[in-house]
Formats: structure tokens, C-alpha cells, sequence
């Protein structure tokens, strides 16, 4: 069955000692497993110290057939910035802050532009979501409202169109709305007079959500990524106000930077990323097929 693990952010090294825990083995370049198949749902790259690296192990196994990748919302935006508009701008612009989130893959890249250049081209043919006959996969949210939508601009195999790319990138445009919401999260606004500062000190008046939660409505309850919650509205968000998932499927996410140790977000929904980026663990979900997940499944590596 799968081994679907979280988001990379270039630690090669953490990566390579959960593989090794999970029973993989590195065989003429390639990662592999006797009778598994990796699943990765995406953020390989920024952050981390080892990048090129990172990249090069889940492609090889990915065009081996030994993985199957999503691609996250840091792989799209490494595409959106290489990647000129109709007027030769960058579809991400080029800001300070926003290169300093993608300064660590650059510092690799761009002294290697043939890399560089194979690289993008193969985050450009990787699917936003997988929907497998046994479980779903997406970087942060599914929606199918969005998903109708991205799989009105994908080719048959799920990788956005060439010509999409512009419409992905353009703020309104309802492509750039479902991207958002199923590679990057739901998030809601705040009531007027209300904001917070995010882990890089930037004042926010929206805030991430655990969609999924159904036992409370709370602002405070429900937020992601708010240090100091008693900033927040004390009291519910309004009733329409998130997406719920219909548990059709297991469905598993990574996306946000959970801390601690690894458990089910639901019995059917499980996170993966436990902030391996930074000090958390890398950690994969041991999926046999099961209806209902279970911690013990969980394995991880530091």
C-alpha cells in the first residue's frame, strides 16, 4: 500500500532516516520499497538546508513509479515566480518578503540554471490533489467546489494547463480562489477590529482554519498559526462560514505545521506534516486500506 509522508522542506537528511525506518532502500539511485509506494504531498523546497538534494530524491523515485507527488503551495509558487506574466512581470513578484520564503531554494537553484530550469518543468506536470480509489490527497484543503474548478484548467493527468498558469496566478480569477483554498488552506476574516502578527511579525486580519473541525465554532478554537488567541473574537464564526469535509474518503493533508506528536485530526482525516522543516520530526502515515485511521500508524524520524 501507501506511505504518504509530509512536506520536506529540504531536509534530505530527516527524509533518508524516515525512509530508512519505513524499510526503503536506495538501489541504483532510487529509493524503493519491496511492496509500498511513497506518497508526498508536496512542499519539497524553502526552508531547509538541503534543497537540490530533497528535490532529486522524490523525483527519482517519482519517475521510477516508486512515488506519487502533489504538488504544494511552494512548489507552485517556485513556478509563479520563475515565470513572466503577458507584460514580462513575474507572476509572484519578486518582494522582500516573499523572497526571503523562497531564498533557500534560489541559493541552490540559480547557480545551477539547467537544474534550475528541469526542475520547474517538473514541478509544472504535478497534480494539485489525488483522488485514489482507497484515499484523497491534498496539500491543505478539499474542496470539491475547487476541485471542479482546477479540473476545468488541468490536462488528464492533473498538472495545470500551460496556457493556465496566467489565470492560476490572478488574484479574482476563480482558478487563482480554488488554488488557494486547496494548496494553501481556508481562511476566514476577521470581525472589523481585529488582526494579529504571524510567526514573521505581519499584521493579519484573516486567519487560517481548521476546516475540518466540526465540535466547535469558535474563532479562537479553530484558528491556526495565532500565538496569542485572546486577540481573537470571542465568540463564533458565522454558520456558512467553513467547508467541513464530507469523510467519503481517508484524506490526508500537510500544510500545517503541526507540533508535538503525530495524531489523527479526525478518524478519517490525518495531517503529515509535523514541522519537519524546522525542529519537528518527518513523519508518514502507514495506509493499508483502512476506513479508519489510527495513531499507530504514524511513523516518524528526526
Amino acid at each position: 500500500m501507501y506511505d504518504i509522508i509530509g512536506d520536506v522542506h529540504g531536509q534530505a537528511e530527516k527524509l533518508e532516516a524516515l525512509l530508512r525506518k519505513l524499510g526503503y532502500r536506495e538501489q541504483r539511485g532510487v529509493w524503493r520499497h519491496p511492496t509500498r509506494k511513497l506518497i508526498s504531498v508536496g512542499d519539497l523546497v524553502d526552508r531547509g538546508p538541503q534543497q537540490k538534494r530533497s528535490v532529486d530524491m522524490v523525483r527519482a523515485m517519482h519517475e521510477a513509479g516508486e512515488a506519487l507527488v502533489i504538488m504544494g503551495n511552494h512548489e507552485f509558487n517556485a513556478v509563479a515566480w520563475a515565470t513572466p506574466d503577458e507584460n514580462g512581470e513575474p507572476l509572484r513578484p519578486h518582494s522582500p518578503h516573499r523572497f526571503e520564503q523562497h531564498e533557500a531554494f534560489l541559493r541552490e537553484a540559480e547557480p545551477n540554471p539547467d537544474w534550475y530550469r528541469s526542475t520547474l518543468d517538473w514541478f509544472k506536470t504535478l497534480p494539485l490533489y489525488l483522488e485514489l480509489p482507497e484515499l484523497r490527497v491534498t496539500h491543505a484543503c478539499w474542496h470539491e467546489p475547487s476541485k471542479a474548478v482546477i479540473d476545468t484548467h488541468t490536462d488528464t493527468d492533473g498538472a495545470l494547463l500551460v496556457d493556465a498558469w496566467q489565470r492560476a496566478a490572478r488574484k479574482g480569477h476563480e482558478l487563482y480562489d480554488a488554488i488557494e483554498i486547496m494548496a494553501k488552506g481556508w481562511e476566514i476574516p476577521l470581525p472589523d477590529g481585529y488582526s494579529f502578527l504571524d510567526k514573521s511579525k505581519h499584521e493579519r486580519y484573516h486567519i487560517r482554519t481548521q476546516w475540518w473541525r466540526d465540535d466547535s465554532r469558535l474563532y479562537r478554537d479553530i484558528a491556526l498559526g495565532v500565538d496569542d488567541g485572546s486577540n481573537l473574537p470571542d465568540g463564533e464564526v458565522p454558520g456558512a462560514a467553513l467547508p467541513g469535509y464530507d469523510h467519503a474518503k481517508p484524506l490526508f493533508l500537510g500544510h500545517y505545521w503541526m507540533k508535538g506528536e503525530p495524531c489523527l485530526l479526525s478518524s478519517r482525516i490525518a495531517c503529515v506534516d509535523w514541522s519537519a522543516g524546522k525542529e519537528g520530526p518527518m513523519v508518514a502515515y502507514r495506509f493499508d486500506g483502512e476506513d479508519e485511521l489510527s495513531n499507530d500508524k504514524f511513523v516518524w524520524a528526526r
